[in-house]
């Protein structure tokens, strides 16, 4: 039963300081794509009621055109947030074994 706490930090990654890695925060990669996403949208959409289109045409053409222009100029955040968001599941499910470990008396 003494081993109980030292047996459950040996899978657990370490940080810098020692202690046990925090996944990446999700909030600000989330936040940069999405301001990056309506900021695309909303150039294109400019551009277009400045070519002569109307309003719900420029709306409409503005969104079709965003997407492929998002989808390569914002790469990098995009790909920074799925590495957010799959370190944060790696986590949780290691944090959900080990409370079920504690909880079942297992050492592991």
């Amino acid at each position: 039963m003494a081993d109980n706490g030292t047996a459950g930090n040996g899978p657990t990654p370490r940080g810098p300081d020692g202690g046990p890695a925090r996944p990446p925060k999700v909030l600000p990669w989330l936040v940069i794509y999405t301001v990056g996403r309506i900021g695309i949208f909303a150039a294109l959409t400019l551009v277009l009621w400045l070519l002569g289109l109307d309003f719900w045409s420029g709306l409409l053409f503005g969104l079709l055109l965003s997407l492929p222009v998002a989808y390569f100029v914002l790469r990098p955040s995009r790909d920074r947030l799925t590495e957010a968001l799959a370190a944060r599941s790696i986590a949780r499910r290691t944090a959900k074994e080990e409370l079920r470990a504690r909880l079942s008396g297992t050492p592991e």
